[in-house]
């Protein structure tokens, strides 16, 4: 599949969701798995919600995701092309001004729906004789201007719905320039899918019909290249319900400051909605090899947040020492080393929690002595160092044999001692790490 070049297009009135997330990911896999080009397109029109602040977090939240991108445009830096296409569209008639206010387009909304009837704009403007339009800007209206669509057929074959229909009797005419004088995102995104040399599409369920409708845009703008448009589900919870009123408390800038790993995140987000099995990966990589955008099904997924941190745990129990050599660093962990890491990485479940037991074997503890004859003869056990991963079973078994006991009776007592927890990593590996000096002052009931 030659030239491929998709486009990620979110609006930077806000932080990233898993939903934005989700679309972001698919778009990266699709154009990596076809040696394709990814666009980074803000779609920054609203100019009263969109912020710099908000922007410069889209970027970060994507670069931590490890989806990183080869061109890059914000729709307000295009105003002029698309003052110059709303001309062309003018001059062809398929363009027209409105005069309603949006309290006035609003009641015929809830008429229509009052009535059992779909909301479609009624075309009223175009009945307008020039006399009623001068006395409503007269009044000091502006008027907004809504784009012509042609009562015909208008079909594609969807890359996840398959072939889809539409007849533009049963659409209604899009506003593509508001009554400030600045487009909408019909027009913006026609204009710079074309411009931009975008050749697939791939977007959430709920722009099927603006497809519809930006289709017959595109035509009326003498667009020569198709472009191939694909519309996967939405995220539901795991009721099943519509998940945008949760999305805020899912940005991935939350799941991150919850010490989530952005893999756990991908993982998750590429396989949902399809039959393939969600498994723990380390790299982007190889979630390309594998990725089919025909995978997709028609059923809606459903979105587990705790099945991430399952995830999370998984990887990060997989996860060589150089992979987290420089996180650990900037959790003011210095001196760890990837004895200590692979010692306690497979009881994390974040890469943070080896703050916890970085603390216990280099700082101060109080130790819990539960049984303090029997913790003080394992005391006088003690093997010289230096010490291995066969220290801890051969000290053990020496204190067995000399007090007869096993099992929980055996070594929970000089857990506690030694980690003051009733569990955590192996101790046959945690021992060596923790030195002769201190396990030997903890098990004398000793703060070390």
């Amino acid at each position: 599949m030659a030239g491929v070049r998709v486009r990620f297009a979110p609006s930077p009135t806000g932080r990233i969701h898993v939903g934005n997330a989700r679309g972001a990911l698919i778009n990266w896999l699709f154009a990596r798995r076809h040696g394709g080009d990814v666009l980074l397109r803000l779609d920054d029109t609203d100019r009263e919600r969109s912020t710099e602040a908000f922007a410069l977090g889209v970027e970060e939240d994507l670069r931590w995701l490890g989806l990183d991108w080869d061109d890059y445009a914000r729709q307000s830096d295009r105003f002029d092309r698309y003052a110059a296409a709303a001309e062309r569209l003018k001059a062809a008639g398929r363009l027209y001004p409105c005069y309603e206010t949006d309290e006035e387009n609003q009641l015929k909304r809830f008429q229509q729906v009052a009535a059992g009837g779909m909301q479609i704009y009624d075309r009223a403007a175009l009945r307008l004789s020039d006399k009623q339009r001068r006395v409503f800007e007269s009044e000091g209206r502006k008027p907004h201007w809504r784009f012509l669509i042609e009562y015909k057929e208008t079909s594609w074959v969807d890359g996840v719905r398959g072939r889809q229909v539409f007849h533009g009797s049963k659409l209604s005419d899009p506003v593509l320039i508001r009554a400030d004088g600045t487009p909408t995102y019909t027009l913006a995104s026609v204009v710079d899918d074309t411009e931009l040399a975008v050749t697939h599409v791939i977007r959430g369920e709920d722009h099927v019909a603006n497809t519809a409708v930006q289709l017959q845009i595109f035509e009326a703008l003498g667009a020569v290249e198709s472009i191939n448009f694909a519309h996967f589900t939405l995220l539901t919870d795991t009721g099943g319900h519509n998940l945008s009123k949760r999305l805020g408390s899912l940005s991935i800038e939350s799941l991150r400051d919850e010490g989530l790993s952005p893999m756990s995140i991908n993982a998750l987000l590429a396989r949902l909605g399809t039959a393939d099995p969600i498994e723990p990966v380390i790299d982007l990589r190889d979630l390309v090899a594998g990725f089919d955008l025909s995978r997709f099904g028609r059923a809606a997924p459903k979105l587990d947040v705790d099945e991430i941190r399952r995830l999370n745990a998984a990887i990060v129990h997989d996860l060589p020492f150089e992979r987290v050599r420089g996180e650990l660093a900037r959790l003011s962990l210095g001196g760890v080393d990837e004895a200590f890491w692979n010692a306690v990485r497979a009881n994390l479940d974040r890469i943070a929690d080896a703050g916890e037991w970085w603390r216990i074997c280099r700082e101060p503890l109080a130790p819990v002595i539960t049984e303090p004859d029997f913790v003080a003869a394992a005391a006088g056990l003690l093997p010289p160092e230096p010490w291995s991963s066969s220290t801890w079973p051969d000290w053990t078994r020496a204190v067995g044999a000399a007090t007869g006991r096993k099992g929980k009776a055996l070594f929970l007592p000089l857990r506690l001692a030694l980690t003051a927890r009733e569990h955590g990593p192996e101790l046959k590996t945690l021992l060596p790490i923790l030195g002769r000096a201190r396990a030997q002052a903890r098990l004398r009931g000793e703060a070390a």
